[in-house]
């Protein structure tokens, strides 16, 4: 079974930024897509933004799209999510999961078989 651990979550003003990691006991090279998930209370899960170790950039939901950045640290194999110009509606718990397939899109939570418990997000106004 394949470990997750998310961290790098917090409270901040809205305006603000954080940076969320997310490091995994395994990579699969296939299937290759890693990504970003958010729950926000009362809401569904959602697609936040995703990205294959061999691409150019990252897929974006509309909502984060220009305000949030995916990228992989080869290095130290760490997925991170910087997140900037936070508002109050990212409020959430940020999800990552390794190890998923592009299928006309890479931001569907059934695409992915791994996740981690999580990290929460609070953004006040």
């Amino acid at each position: 079974e394949v470990q997750v651990v998310e961290s790098g979550g917090g409270s901040v003003q809205s305006g603000g930024s954080l940076r969320l990691s997310c490091v995994a006991s395994e990579y699969p090279r296939f299937p290759p897509y890693r990504a970003w998930f958010r729950q926000g209370p009362g809401k569904e899960r959602e697609g936040v933004a995703c990205i294959a170790p061999t691409s150019m950039g990252g897929h974006y939901a509309d909502a984060v799209r220009g305000r949030f950045r995916i990228s992989i640290d080869k290095a130290n194999n760490t997925l991170y999510l910087q997140m900037d110009n936070l508002k109050p509606e990212d409020t959430a718990m940020y999800y990552c999961a390794p190890g998923g397939r592009y299928d006309f899109g890479c931001l569907r939570g059934e695409l992915y078989t791994n996740w981690g418990h999580g990290t929460q997000v609070t953004v006040s106004s």
